[in-house]
This record gives structure tokens, C-alpha cells and sequence, in this order.
């Protein structure tokens, strides 16, 4: 047997021993806060001063999951200043700044929903499950006979985060004036039936389906018929015709409403 180890303990030394140890616990914990203090970049200080002039909704419509990840991106240049639409111009003009980028004021915008259909148009068959626009849609493109219409299962109503959009007659509507053009609505839709238009336009196509005119009026009351009445109607030009949809120039219409009087389907909605 080890005598050794019958011998009495050294408590002063083991003392000295755990006093060492601790001491050097202490001076590497203090060493690594000094570290972290010398080494905080410049780019932290920049995503701090970005965060702080965005407008905070963490709505996610700039495809980030808040604020804070769209303001790393945006010092990373993964992201672009015009990619946030809730943040007002005079705060973006100061994060263009920041970035060291130019800045261009643009129009404000809102979310429409490009359809009328709802009730007024066909269903293709009888929806039983969640009520999801999302999980419908994974069932032929959802219920409705226009393969490009609004399924009306409200996703857009739930991520809207000011409450902007309600469903009347199983279609969405946005109301403008509590619109912040985050465009949650825009990512939350399968169908892609909205689209930011400038706040003070007038009017706007309210439907999505590129079918021909028959085929739409054998499925939709209010699906657009491409008649192009509104583009002769138009005395600007701002109206043309693309793949048998009418599409507005925003920036040569003078909102007169004259297309929308037109429209014999009442596809083209007064806003105003």
C-alpha cells in the first residue's frame, strides 16, 4: 500500500492552488469583455444606426423577419433601402446616409387586390379543410374555377399587421387608409394578386386572369374580358394591353376615372 496517500492534506497549498487558477479565470474573463469592447466593428455601430430610423413594424414584408435582420442586410448589400415601403422618406434619406448610398424620394404606396371575384365568381368544387389560402391552393390551385382568383381564406387578413385587409363577399379588400404598404399581403398570397400602387391613384385593374374574354365570363362576373374599351377610352395613353389584361402607367395617368366608366364589367375599381 501507498503510504502517500494516508498523508495529511495540504490545505494551504491547495488553497494556493484554486487561488491561481481563479486569478487566472478572472484575468481571462476580463481580457475577453476588453476584446469584445476593441472589437466591435463598425458595422455593428451601422446596423444599430440603420435600426434606429426604420420604422420598427417588424412586419416582415421586406421579406425579413424583423427590423433588425433587414438593417444587417442592408450593410451586408443583400438588401436594398426600397425593399422597406413603412419607413417614411425623411428617415430613409438619413440610412441612404449611413450606407453611403443615393437616395431617391419615391411615391408612397398601398396594397390592392387585384380581384373581383369572390362570390361573383364559380366555384370549381366544393373546398372542405383548413381555412387556408396557402393549403387550398395545394388542391388543382384551389376551388375557384378561375385558376387565378382569390380563394378567400383570409391568410392576407391574418399577417396584415394594422388590420388593413377584410374579406367581403370571400374576396380581399384593403382599406388605404390603414394601409402601411409593408406587403405582408404580397408574400402571404399563393394566388400573388397584390401590388402596391401609388397612394393617390385613382383606380386600378381589379383582376388577374389572363384568359381570354370568354373564357373569363364563363367563370367570373367582374373578370376583365379584354374588350381594350379602357385603352381607347384613355385620353393620356397611360393604358395598354398585356396578355389580355389592361395595365396602368401610373405616371401618365391623370385620374380622371374615364376607364373605369368604361368598363363594361366594372373590372377597372374607383379607389376614391
Amino acid at each position: 500500500m501507498n503510504l502517500n496517500l494516508l498523508a495529511p492534506v495540504q490545505w494551504a497549498q491547495v488553497g494556493i492552488v484554486i487561488g491561481i487558477f481563479a486569478g487566472i479565470a478572472v484575468v481571462l474573463t476580463a481580457c475577453i469583455l476588453v476584446v469584445a469592447m476593441l472589437c466591435k466593428t463598425n458595422a455593428d455601430e451601422k446596423v444599430e444606426k440603420i435600426l434606429s430610423n426604420l420604422a420598427g413594424a417588424n412586419c416582415g414584408g421586406c421579406g425579413c423577419s424583423g427590423c433588425a435582420g433587414f438593417a444587417e442586410k442592408l450593410c451586408k448589400g443583400e438588401a436594398k433601402l426600397s425593399d422597406c415601403h413603412v419607413t417614411d422618406a425623411e428617415k430613409k434619406a438619413e440610412i441612404a446616409e449611413i450606407l453611403g448610398v443615393p437616395f431617391a424620394k419615391s411615391r408612397p404606396t398601398v396594397s390592392v387586390c387585384k380581384c373581383s371575384g369572390g362570390v361573383h365568381a364559380k366555384d370549381a368544387f366544393a373546398y372542405v379543410g383548413a381555412q387556408d389560402c396557402a393549403e387550398q391552393a395545394k388542391l388543382s390551385g384551389g376551388a375557384k374555377a378561375c385558376k387565378y382568383g382569390c380563394l378567400g381564406d383570409g391568410n392576407c387578413t391574418r399577417v396584415c399587421p394594422e388590420s388593413a385587409i377584410c374579406l367581403n363577399d370571400k374576396k380581399a379588400n384593403v382599406n388605404p387608409d390603414r394601409c402601411i404598404s409593408c406587403g405582408a399581403c404580397i408574400l402571404a398570397c399563393p394566388k400573388g394578386l397584390f401590388e402596391r400602387i401609388p397612394a393617390d391613384a385613382k383606380v386600378y385593374i381589379a383582376c388577374s386572369s389572363h384568359d381570354k374574354g370568354k373564357a373569363v365570363m364563363d367563370v367570373c362576373e367582374f373578370g376583365c374580358i379584354a374588350c381594350g374599351k379602357c385603352v381607347k377610352t384613355c385620353p393620356e395613353g397611360a393604358i395598354k394591353m398585356a396578355d389580355n389584361l389592361p395595365v396602368i402607367d401610373y405616371d401618365v395617368c391623370v385620374n380622371c376615372g374615364k376607364c373605369a366608366e368604361a368598363c363594361p364589367r366594372k373590372t377597372i375599381v374607383v379607389r376614391y
